[in-house]
């Protein structure tokens, strides 16, 4: 498993390079997502709302921190999945629910860079974790 890069080195990065490239980094992230396998890609694990295929499967490590495992069937949705995960991904559940996702997104200026299509979901996916992270923290 190779862990995620951290937000800030991702918007440290992402800052300098042209929208070609930030194409390409945030599919190089999507790559490094670990392997989610097929018997989790269920009904139950979609994130709704998304217009390519997003499945989101929630886990907790030993020591109770959260761990997400997902996937997507679009190489730039898989990124922007990696993303979103690189902001939550083996931190306490507490620190996740309370954790202004969209806020630690808004450098990468998503909407800005990527079609509608891409974005549409990024809310119902934040929704998932945070909800998640409450009901795993209560």
């Amino acid at each position: 498993m190779t862990a995620l890069p951290s937000l800030s080195d991702l918007a440290d990065e992402y800052e300098f390079l042209d929208s070609e490239e930030r194409y390409r980094l945030l599919i190089d992230l999507g790559r490094k997502l670990e392997e989610m396998p097929d018997a989790l890609k269920t009904d139950a694990t979609k994130v709704r709302g998304c217009s390519a295929s997003v499945w989101v499967y929630p886990t907790t490590l030993p020591d109770g921190r959260l761990h997400f495992l997902a996937d997507s069937n679009a190489a730039i949705t898989k990124g922007v999945v990696a993303l979103v995960l690189a902001a939550v991904q083996d931190k306490p559940a507490a620190e996740v629910a309370e954790m202004d996702v969209a806020g630690a997104l808004a450098p990468f200026d998503l909407t800005r860079e990527l079609s509608s299509n891409r974005t549409q979901g990024i809310p119902n996916m934040i929704a998932l974790v945070r909800d998640t992270a409450a009901r795993l923290a209560a």
